[in-house]
């Protein structure tokens, strides 16, 4: 594995180091703790904080999402691990403003428990924090049991929508009620080409035969639903736009916001081809594209796939997305 790397037991500190660089101008460090990073502005006056977090190794997700009318802080943990508790009650503190805080993260096990920690801690210092999980993820379980769903390239929208109620002048119910919104309406599905490398480990830890696909992948490389042979782009692109329609179920005549996010080694010319027979199929349906956002929006690692994600709108989800905002990893 060749890899642009130091020592691979800090690249999450030397990645860290170099994305505040890069974007002084939205983004800090925490002075309490260094693996917390906030807007420049935070806390700010008047306004619900918003705080996110996750493991490190899906850049631009989540540090990319901190910024003017975004999420005021984020919890960063290592390589596909939890944030600490202590980095979440700390993001927490850093960005409230007496209106209380949001925690939008994605579904999974040690991010639930690391924020429910930290929560407990925020109320005893007499802030209040109330969260809301992302669990677009429509292969991770079914839909019987979608609150166990884990939260991938949704939680791009929820953020923004999250953000701009918040920035809005919603108080704290407010801005969780928009984001639960959101995800309530948004579902995505995964597809692996090959697999990704943890750089402490130095190879990967699942494996995609050549002339496969894992139809449904976790962003980690959880199993996805089946492992297929590999189609052609057409093909591939119909079945992800099919199995998030079919779970989602809008009703004909709806407008939709579309994501195609790259797994991070994904070039952006196969995503453009991906999208070309999504946006066919969705018309098929009834379906109008209001939005579309294309590149690296949540990745993982140096993974050859792609994931797709659809948001039903409504007019307050309409505004609330085309609402300004400016962050490293989105702008509006």
């Amino acid at each position: 594995m060749q890899r642009f790397v130091n020592d691979p037991d800090y690249v999450v500190e030397d990645m860290l180091k170099g994305f505040v660089k890069a974007h002084g101008d939205l983004i800090v460090r925490s002075e309490t703790n260094d693996r917390v990073v906030q807007y420049i502005n935070a806390p700010v006056e008047g306004k619900v904080g918003l705080v996110t977090g996750g493991g490190s190794g899906h850049e631009p997700a989540f540090l990319g999402y901190v910024g003017k009318n975004m999420m005021d802080a984020v919890a960063v943990g290592e390589v596909f691990s939890s944030p600490s508790a202590q980095a979440f009650y700390d993001a927490f503190m850093a960005v409230d403003s007496g209106k209380g805080v949001a925690c939008l993260f994605g579904n999974y096990a040690g991010d639930n428990m690391n924020v429910k920690m930290a929560i407990r801690k925020a109320k005893k210092q007499g802030v209040t924090v109330k969260y809301v999980t992302a669990n677009d993820d429509v292969a991770s379980s079914p839909k019987e049991t979608k609150e166990k769903r884990h939260g991938i390239a949704g939680g791009v929208f929820m953020w923004k929508i999250g953000g701009a109620r918040a920035a809005l002048g919603g108080d704290l119910d407010e801005v969780i009620a928009s984001a639960q919104k959101a995800v309530d309406n948004t579902r995505s599905i995964c597809v692996g080409l090959e697999p990704c490398a943890i750089p402490a480990v130095g190879h990967p830890n699942f494996e995609i035969a050549d002339g496969d696909m894992e139809f449904g992948i976790g962003h980690h490389g959880e199993p996805g639903i089946n492992v297929q042979k590999l189609e052609p782009a057409k093909d591939i692109a119909r079945k992800m736009a099919k199995t998030v329609i079919d779970d989602m179920e809008p009703e004909k005549g709806s407008e939709v916001a579309v994501l195609v996010s790259g797994l991070g080694a994904t070039p952006v010319m196969e995503l453009y081809i991906l999208y070309d027979e999504i946006e066919a199929y969705l018309k098929e349906q009834g379906l109008s594209v209001y939005k579309v956002l294309i590149g690296d929006y949540v990745t993982s690692l140096d993974m050859n796939g792609a994931a797709l994600t659809v948001m039903k709108l409504d007019d307050e989800l309409k505004e609330l997305l085309d609402y300004e905002a400016e962050s490293p990893g989105i702008e509006v």
